[in-house]
């Protein structure tokens, strides 16, 4: 019996969106499976060595908040930071790890992060901005990959 293998591809560099690829990743090279994350766009946020990254509840109506903020308020200046410290604290109290740990997890755990090389060159990303020890490809050399894994993600 073969390997299994997870293929996520990861798009967003806010806080929230940060999470699952990291858990799942995690969580599927724990259980054996064979990941690669191909990090592209706002995605490329989560490979960057200081992971300053902000919670955006602007386009995310499903977002629980401690008490109803109407969208025009979550606007305002100041917000987006409030709102990012609050989940934090949130994620601190109830003992969930932080986004630095879960991605050395990945490390520890051989998830191959690839960096999308067409982002990073659109971008203009400095390469020494990003953690080492991560892989720049173009989406061809991950769909080497993803056109053979068992579950591909979308994040």
């Amino acid at each position: 019996m073969s390997q299994k293998k997870l293929a996520i591809i990861a798009t967003k560099g806010t806080l929230d969106w940060a999470y699952p690829p990291f858990i799942l990743a995690s969580t599927a090279a724990a259980l054996g499976y064979e990941v690669q994350i191909f990090f592209t766009f706002y995605g490329l946020k989560l490979l960057q060595k200081d992971l300053d990254l902000q919670v955006s509840s602007l386009g995310n109506p499903g977002m629980p908040m401690p008490m109803p903020v109407p969208v025009l308020l979550q606007a305002l200046p100041g917000m987006q930071r409030m709102m990012t410290m609050m989940m934090k604290k949130k994620m601190k109290d109830k003992g969930v790890a932080s986004l630095e740990e879960l991605r050395d997890l990945c490390v520890e755990a051989e998830v191959k992060m690839i960096a999308c090389q067409m982002t990073v060159d659109l971008f203009e990303f400095n390469k020494d901005d990003f953690v080492s020890g991560i892989e720049y490809a173009g989406a061809a050399a991950f769909f080497e990959f993803a056109g053979e894994a068992d579950i591909c993600l979308y994040i």
